[in-house]
């Protein structure tokens, strides 16, 4: 007989609300109730939900019940901003719009915000901006890590001669397209083995359990949007790069992608829990945060790193078929991610920094911070700056919206563009063509006390999801890059 499995959307179509109870529900239906069929399990829960108090002396239905009672009888009320907000420095403030400007100004005036910074390639998103750091008081907020959970950049250095890339373009080519798979909700149907999909986290937390088979099938895959593999030139220009790499130029492998449905996922089920319990003024209702002392809080750090790791695991699945396709081992590796809260000490106390869209830059901290499909990327190496809370850029930051670059790009444009910088491009839209991104020199040259440049990362061979990027700003289960 077939275990019973069930779903949070299931459990919510009969009405169960969106919080705790519903991962408490899914657990205990399939822990003990394993051998039901769907209608029977789900019949039982519409029993406790009618009438709670009637099984809080059930020795296994009890915890749903106690559950249900607890959120009928909490009555949140709204949390008032501060007046002045914490201090946060900005970097490259000429480069910001008002947008990202006026969402920094309510994040620093939240009751648990400690300190914050905006970087150069600062833009408008939900909640933080992307491009904004924000030191938290032993809180944690969904919406101020993101939606694409530990998105991330990896670089491989290979002792291949830049020249090989035209050379062999056709060969390169071929590789990328053989060993990627790009577009939201886009799954592989082999299985590709790692050590990550067999985490205690996806099945020691309830609201994991049914998640862990998509990201089995999406493992090694990228999304959409500003999701990328692409090969390219590598200059390295100092000779104490980290690395341990001599001056020169090389053939590197540079990825950006995240945590797929996974994290998509978690993002929005624990946001909307943190939103039910710390309810804000409209204006900061998606910075609701979750305690790190409560079950929740503890719940979605674990379910966080997770993700995380599994976005890296991503990233490595990917390097590691190229590698083994083009038959070469790399002489290095540098990986950095952003959409993500570290613990860290800052003026001698331990907080929760959150970086949407900005690159860790603690002293000697090495990162990628890339430009456009046109535009070289930069391999650097972190500063320490306190300032910034231990920050720099993600990237150059968008000066369109999609939906502008969109209506005020042509495909003319972007293939005279691409041809004047030697660049092949396979798929990819115009959302993301480098007209639609600020200049990546004047983004760094804001930046140079917070990072030292190593070395350069010139595209040349660029793969990005060729779909419609209209349809996917409609999907909910992923976002289109940030």
């Amino acid at each position: 007989m077939s275990k019973l499995k069930l779903t949070g959307k299931q459990i919510r179509a009969i009405g169960y609300e969106e919080g705790p109870v519903v991962s408490v529900a899914m657990h205990t239906m399939c822990t003990h109730f394993k051998h039901s069929t769907e209608e029977e399990a789900l019949a039982i829960l519409k029993d406790v939900l009618a009438a709670p108090e009637n099984y809080l002396a059930d020795e296994v239905l009890s915890k749903i019940a106690e559950k249900l009672i607890v959120v009928e009888e909490e009555v949140a009320t709204e949390i008032p901003l501060h007046e002045k907000g914490v201090t946060y420095n900005v970097f490259g403030a000429k480069h910001i719009e008002e947008g990202a400007l006026a969402q920094m100004q309510v994040a620093a005036k939240l009751p648990v915000a400690v300190a914050g910074a905006l970087m150069p390639d600062a833009h408008q998103g939900y909640g933080l901006p992307i491009g904004g750091v924000l030191a938290t008081n032993n809180a944690i907020i969904p919406y101020a890590v993101g939606v694409d959970i530990g998105c991330r950049m990896c670089l491989s250095i290979f002792a291949i001669d830049p020249d090989e890339l035209k050379k062999r373009e056709a060969n390169f080519q071929r590789e990328l397209v053989a060993n990627t798979l790009f577009g939201a909700g886009r799954e592989f149907t082999e299985r590709t083995e790692h050590e990550v999909l067999d985490r205690n986290e996806f099945t020691d937390i309830a609201f994991l359990q049914p998640l862990q088979h998509k990201a089995l099938k999406q493992l090694g895959s990228s999304g959409s949007g500003n999701h990328f593999v692409e090969f390219g030139k590598v200059e390295i220009t100092d000779v104490n790069n980290p690395m341990n790499l001599p001056i020169g130029n090389y053939v590197g492998l540079l990825t950006h992608s995240g945590s797929r449905g996974l994290g998509a996922n978690i993002a929005n089920h624990y946001t909307q829990i943190a939103m039910q319990k710390t309810v804000l003024p409209k204006e900061a209702k998606h910075l609701a945060w979750l305690d790190m002392n409560t079950e929740e809080g503890m719940e979605y750090w674990l379910a966080m790193n997770l993700a995380g790791d599994y976005a890296s695991a991503c990233h490595h699945t990917i390097h590691a078929k190229i590698a083994k396709a083009i038959a070469e081992k790399p002489l290095a590796r540098v990986e950095n991610h952003h959409n993500f809260a570290w613990k860290e000490m800052y003026e001698g106390n331990e907080v929760i920094v959150h970086r949407k869209g900005a690159t860790p830059a603690g002293k000697d901290v090495l990162g990628i911070i890339p430009g456009s499909m046109t535009a070289p990327g930069f391999i650097v190496k972190g500063k320490g700056e306190t300032a910034a809370l231990n920050s720099a850029s993600h990237g150059a930051g968008r000066k369109m919206s999609r939906s502008k670059a969109l209506a005020n790009i042509t495909h003319e444009a972007l293939k005279k563009e691409l041809k004047d910088h030697g660049v092949k491009l396979i798929g990819g839209g115009l959302d993301e063509a480098p007209f639609a991104y600020k200049d990546i020199n004047e983004v760094m040259q804001s930046q140079t006390t917070l990072v030292d440049v190593l070395g350069k990362f010139y595209p040349a061979i660029v793969q990005m999801d060729g779909s419609d990027p209209k349809k996917f700003r409609k999907r909910k289960e992923e976002v289109t890059g940030e």
